[in-house]
């Protein structure tokens, strides 16, 4: 069973449960001479991504709160001293976690997507594209969060980050999702999956690929996938880690199209709901029931599209404007498509059999009392006018299903479609994966390659530090009247000798391909150098980020 890259090193806190506990009880439940453990199993995802979150504490790995409350009622009155003294940073460097000495920082995704929650989970959750900016500013402000991306659609929640440290990063992200939704950090928790640098990279560049969608191949996640790096150009937050992922993940799913037909067939939410229609309908009225659609954006065109090459030549559409419904009439012109306005909306759906929703509302658009009160459908129908909601948030209110005269369908319902064609979805899935593990190797690796800057930049720090220090010691000895000259020859010798002794490890630590060294043969030189000079016990870049962030929250707090 899989395990997500750098899970074994670095376990996945439960800090949500463990902060929210009083000091009494966090001194009690978690004595330093307990071992406490909790084993929460969340199975998600296909194939080889079902696999365990195990969540466990130690006293020694503890998050903050319960380390400073665990040592504030200790007898000893050193040991007491000693902890007050400290600042939650360094007890959280001195623990056996050791989250902040590491020498990169970490990839993650949270999220939600059609395979872990409900739809009436998702749409709370789901972030509209026009804040999208501002949430990535807001998960950047958190103290342990680097970099963010949001992918929100009718499927999924997606937030990547570039984390400082793992438990924290998530405890951070949950958090925020939850202030922003108003769904409870526990509710999420029970829905939400985690994944961590390579599983990450993976699952990004399958969804891109359209593998990881309810329909295999759909083609409107890789526009929405592009649409993250449009909205992401010159966003604080949208770095360079966050933006090379997504733009390989780009590269990714283009390739899958390209070189497989996972295309082939129902590729989108749009076609799959009007392969769903057509299945709910009478066989001899699917060409005589009279269709509306409302919303004309992304989703509504493809709706209208596939319904016209399904044989549906005339249907009324409903839209704030005309502009979009005129744009889409004059590119299907065989089809008789009439506009309606919103207002309008209600009086459409009287005269309608099948009605498709398919807006960006965050309210619903048809509720129960409005539907009751519509005329019945013609017996021919079954008597129940059919609902299609492909929208998250749901335009249609959930209890408008209990209406006899009514049967509602949503997202998540399209999986009787996809259930389709089985055999044929594997063979397609299987082409397209040996593409991906591909694409992971060479992001992987060429992310891997810049494991060394840390150490670069450590490592001329050190030399230089020693530089500095006797030349000062030097020059003092010579006294003040020596001349600037000399000062200066003095000063160049020294910088020519670092810069000689330093030249054949940074050769050894550079990855541009100029010596016949593999990425293992680099990291290992990089390891040796830790080790030989010591570097690890610098302050590492991650904790400088960190120091950083945390001084810049508290003057904008202040």
């Amino acid at each position: 069973m899989a395990v997500a890259s750098g899970f074994a090193t670095s376990f996945a806190v439960d800090s949500f449960r463990c902060d929210n506990l009083s000091s009494t009880s966090c001194s009690s439940s978690f004595s330093p001479s307990v071992d406490c453990f909790r084993h929460q199993v969340s199975l998600f995802g296909k194939g080889r991504r079902i696999k365990p979150l195990v969540y466990w504490t130690k006293s020694h790995s503890l998050s903050p709160r319960c380390e400073v409350a665990s040592n504030s009622v200790v007898s000893n009155g050193e040991k007491e001293s000693k902890a007050s003294s400290l600042s939650a940073l360094e007890l959280l460097k001195t623990s056996a976690a050791d989250r902040y000495t590491k020498s990169s920082s970490s990839i993650m995704v949270i999220g939600l997507n059609i395979h872990t929650a409900p739809v009436e989970v998702r749409e709370k959750v789901s972030i509209p594209e026009a804040q999208w900016p501002q949430a990535i500013r807001e998960l950047c402000s958190l103290n342990h969060i680097e970099e963010a991306a949001v992918l929100s659609t009718c499927n999924r929640i997606e937030i990547y980050v570039v984390a400082l440290a793992q438990n924290r990063g998530i405890k951070e992200v949950t958090e925020w999702m939850s202030k922003f939704s108003g769904v409870p950090v526990t509710e999420l928790c029970q829905h939400r999956f985690l994944l961590y640098n390579q599983d990450a990279t993976q699952h990004l560049f399958e969804v891109a690929a359209g593998l990881d969608s309810l329909v295999l191949g759909e083609g409107q996640i890789l526009a929405q996938v592009k649409q993250v790096v449009k909205n992401g150009q010159g966003v604080p937050g949208f770095g360079r880690k966050i933006s090379e992922l997504f733009k390989h993940a780009i590269t990714a799913g283009k390739r899958v199209r390209t070189e497989t037909n996972i295309s082939s067939g129902s590729v989108s939410v749009s076609s799959a709901a009007v392969e769903l229609a057509l299945l709910k309908l009478p066989e001899y009225s699917s060409s005589t029931a009279r269709v509306l659609v409302v919303g004309a954006g992304k989703m509504g065109k493809l709706v209208i599209k596939h319904l016209v090459a399904k044989g549906c030549k005339k249907m009324v559409v409903v839209n704030r404007t005309e502009d979009r419904v005129a744009a889409i009439r004059e590119e299907l012109k065989d089809a008789e498509i009439i506009y309606k306005p919103l207002s309008e909306m209600l009086s459409c759906a009287a005269q309608a059999d099948v009605v498709f929703t398919c807006t960006a509302s965050e309210a619903p658009l048809y509720v129960k009392e409005s539907v009751q009160a519509l005329p019945a459908v013609n017996s021919e129908f079954g008597g129940q006018r059919l609902f299609i909601d492909i929208s998250v948030p749901r335009n249609v209110e959930p209890c408008v299903s209990e209406l006899k005269g009514a049967c509602v369908y949503n997202v998540d319902n399209l999986k009787e479609v996809v259930e389709a064609n089985k055999e044929d979805r594997l063979r397609k899935k299987m082409e397209a994966q040996a593409i991906i593990d591909e694409e992971v190797k060479q992001f992987e690796a060429r992310k891997d390659s810049l494991e060394t800057v840390p150490t670069i930049k450590k490592l001329r720090a050190y030399a230089e530090r020693i530089r500095a220090a006797e030349v000062d010691k030097c020059l003092s000895k010579m006294g003040d009247d020596l001349p600037k000259n000399k000062k200066k020859a003095i000063y160049d010798l020294s910088l020519g000798i670092v810069n000689k002794l330093l030249h054949g490890p940074m050769q050894h630590l550079k990855c541009d391909g100029a010596e016949n060294r593999t990425l293992s043969e680099i990291l290992e030189n990089m390891h040796a150098l830790n080790r030989i000079f010591g570097l690890d016990t610098e302050i590492s870049v991650l904790e400088e980020k960190l120091r950083a962030k945390i001084e810049q929250n508290q003057k904008q707090s202040s």
